[in-house]
């Protein structure tokens, strides 16, 4: 069984940056695709990006292409979320998983990890 754990979280101004990283344990993830998905008070957690298992191709939601980036380091058994010109609207716990495919926006497990909280001040 994977363990997740997301950190990099943090307050910022709108327009700001934060990078998020996800450290998986107990198993490497390095032939999974994976994912980034959000969850903002009172609302249902949501997909953010997605990697395929070599890094070679991603793909995200309308609400942050053009703003976030996804990667990867297999070595380290890590995934990153680079979060550009966020907005007070990007305002969620963020969770990293398994996808079941790379072309998935679901998650493959049912659990998650503590998330790591990402509050933009306006």
């Amino acid at each position: 069984q994977v363990q997740l754990v997301e950190s990099g979280g943090g307050l910022v101004q709108a327009g700001g940056s934060l990078r998020l990283s996800c450290a998986a344990s107990g198993r490497t993830i390095r032939n999974y695709a994976m994912g980034w998905f959000r969850q903002a008070p009172g609302k249902e957690r949501e997909f953010v990006a997605r990697i395929n298992w070599s890094g070679g191709s991603t793909y995200y939601a309308d609400s942050v292409q053009g703003r976030f980036t996804i990667s990867r380091d297999n070595a380290k058994n890590t995934v990153y979320l680079q979060m550009n010109n966020l907005k007070p609207e990007d305002t969620a716990v963020y969770y990293c998983n398994v996808l079941p495919t790379a072309s998935s926006t679901r998650s493959l497990y049912d659990y998650w990890g503590q998330g790591t909280q990402v509050t933009v001040s306006s």
